[in-house]
């Protein structure tokens, strides 16, 4: 199944990665939000930067190390001459407790396991595919990882744009505040105005406060992720975000996803494994060679010999079954995870997308009403500094652009969010 990531998508993602650009104050005065460019550190780290950070921290890393690891000292195992390792025998007797007549005998011995017809290649296949699967799980664990950052940064990316809306509301009322204080002096508002005035530019600081610390909580889980101190970069994401995005659009097969090629290499190990038991229907023949001293009594002389052998076991049902049956639940399991992991990959990526058209479309409908309420709020504020207009509607039309302002943040920023999910849903590193 393929689908195509439109022009618009990916144009908007510009946008979108400048989310946490408060555009405009919340209120009718000039007070704009602080971006996040104009915050973020120049140290800040990159996705890519933060995911590699976040990749060397997890255990999977660990863990897709070490079968990378076992996957080379089985292919070093089956480099060898011999299919298991050699074993060393020894044996001796005499009639010291029977007849007591001298009789001695000592036999010492090598045997060599030897590979079965076609059983050396089977495995050399086996490993092979053990290795191709260690490695492309290692992309798909740094893809997983991916996702947690991308999740984690615009997790913060939103929390900034809350917590920078919430100090401009601040600085608003606090102005409005302290004018109202002003007129009352001079007698033309009542001192109830002012109540009010004060009333507001507190819960606004309450509601600041309640803004500081999620982004704090955001910053620490962002912490715990990758490492870093310091908040990712958004600013610098770029805007096709990899090779598989342009603005002409862009072709996606869901076989070329990290977690299917994954689904996909484990089919083919469990066939390569499956191979194995079919080339190993018994156990290695062996090849014996034994040295041989006999002593036939008291004064006579020593007999040597040299002796070789071959040792062949026979395959029976009662072990072959067993591991034939295994062989073919595993490589069941797998042909099962492949196909539902490719209907999930593909149901994501339209799930993604839809997310994406619906996302720009709701950015556009919060941005113009965004734009109205703070024009309407502007109007009434200079209505109100006329005096034509009472306070409590003053307030109400700046409570009502902060809120249509701090939907247009969140929206942009959700909208960066499902371009992120998208790109993750390709399987599109940072």
């Amino acid at each position: 199944m393929r689908f195509v990531i439109s022009g618009l998508a990916v144009r908007c993602a510009a946008g979108c990665a400048l989310s946490c650009v408060l555009v405009g104050a919340a209120v009718a005065q000039s007070n704009t939000a602080p971006s996040l460019s104009a915050t973020a550190s120049p140290a800040a780290p990159t996705l890519a930067q933060a995911t590699e950070a976040a990749w060397q921290r997890a255990t999977q890393a660990r863990e897709a190390e070490g079968q990378t690891q076992r996957a080379a000292a089985e292919r070093a195992a089956i480099s060898s001459l011999w299919a298991a390792p050699p074993a060393l025998e020894f044996s001796y007797r005499d009639d010291r407790w029977q007849t007591s007549a001298g009789r001695r005998e000592a036999e010492a011995g090598l045997a060599w396991p030897l590979w079965l017809p076609g059983q050396r290649n089977a495995r050399g296949a086996a490993v092979a595919a053990d290795a191709e699967l260690s490695q492309a799980a290692v992309q798909a664990g740094r893809l997983h990882f991916a996702g947690l950052v991308r999740e984690a940064a615009w997790g913060i990316a939103a929390q900034k744009a809350g917590s920078d809306l919430a100090d401009a509301q601040v600085r608003s009322l606090h102005e409005i505040s302290d004018d109202v204080r002003r007129r009352v002096k001079s007698g033309d508002l009542a001192h109830a105005d002012a109540l009010a005035a004060q009333s507001e530019a507190l819960a606004a600081q309450s509601a600041q406060l309640a803004a500081r610390q999620r982004l704090s909580a955001s910053q620490s889980q962002w912490m715990t992720l990758t490492g870093i101190a310091l908040a990712p970069d958004l600013t610098s994401v770029p805007v096709s975000d990899g090779a598989a995005v342009s603005p002409g659009g862009a072709h996606f097969a869901v076989e070329t996803h990290p977690d299917a090629r994954v689904a996909a290499l484990t089919v083919e190990r469990a066939r390569k494994r499956l191979d194995v038991v079919a080339a190993t229907r018994r156990d290695p023949p062996e090849l014996l060679l034994r040295i041989r001293q006999d002593i036939p009594g008291r004064g006579e002389s020593a007999q040597n010999s040299i002796g070789v052998g071959l040792r062949i076991p026979l395959g029976t049902a009662s072990r072959n079954q067993p591991l034939q049956a295994a062989a073919l639940s595993e490589l069941d399991v797998a042909l099962t995870t492949k196909q539902r992991t490719e209907e999930r990959l593909a149901a994501d990526a339209a799930m993604a997308q839809a997310a994406v058209h619906t996302a720009e479309q709701q950015l556009e409908a919060e941005r113009q009403r965004s734009a109205l309420l703070r024009e309407r709020a502007s109007l009434i504020d200079r209505s109100f500094k006329a005096g034509e207009t009472p306070l409590p509607e003053l307030l109400r039309a700046l409570a009502a652009a902060t809120q249509a302002d701090t939907s247009f943040a969140r929206q942009q920023v959700a909208l960066g969010l499902a371009l992120a999910r998208l790109q993750q849903s390709l399987g599109i590193l940072p």
